[in-house]
């Protein structure tokens, strides 16, 4: 069974499947997380949505750069949680299934090619605190020494 973090599902809603690949990365004490604007101005860990004939790794290199600027190497799979959210910017019900690695920054292309994103450093304790949800924030204490 794959753990739930957040609210239930609600009996009055119907659940898009939609599945995504996220990353925790480190270098040092440090933590590369995303803050994205819109529609809700929080701190996530990068990565997203899986799209059709993707994998998850493919996705995961995919939105980690679209959302960082960043690529990464050695991606390690953690683990998965569920998430039922409304995602406002698809008018869309979603049983979030996350799939979170960790993985090394390795090079900095350039800036967030997402709108509405950017990327952001800060010590591992600092940016697990600041994570907008607790499955975010328990993946990524799980890499801390």
């Amino acid at each position: 069974m794959i753990r739930r973090f957040g609210e239930p599902p609600r009996n009055d809603k119907k659940y898009k499947l939609r599945p995504g690949a996220y990353a925790v990365l480190t270098r040092g004490d440090q933590m590369l997380i995303t803050f994205q604007a819109a529609p809700d101005f929080e701190f996530q860990l990068p990565g997203g949505g899986i799209d059709p004939g993707e994998s998850p790794l493919m996705a995961l290199h995919r939105e980690v750069y679209e959302e960082t600027g960043w690529t990464i190497a050695q991606p390690v799979r953690l683990g998965a949680f569920r998430r039922f959210v409304f995602m406002p910017e698809y008018d869309l019900w979603a049983e979030k299934l996350c799939t979170i690695y960790a993985a090394h920054p390795a090079s900095r292309l350039g800036p967030p090619t997402e709108p509405g994103h950017t990327a952001v450093w800060m010590s591992a304790p600092k940016a697990i605190s600041v994570l907008a949800n607790t499955g975010d924030q328990h993946f990524a204490s799980s890499v801390l020494p």
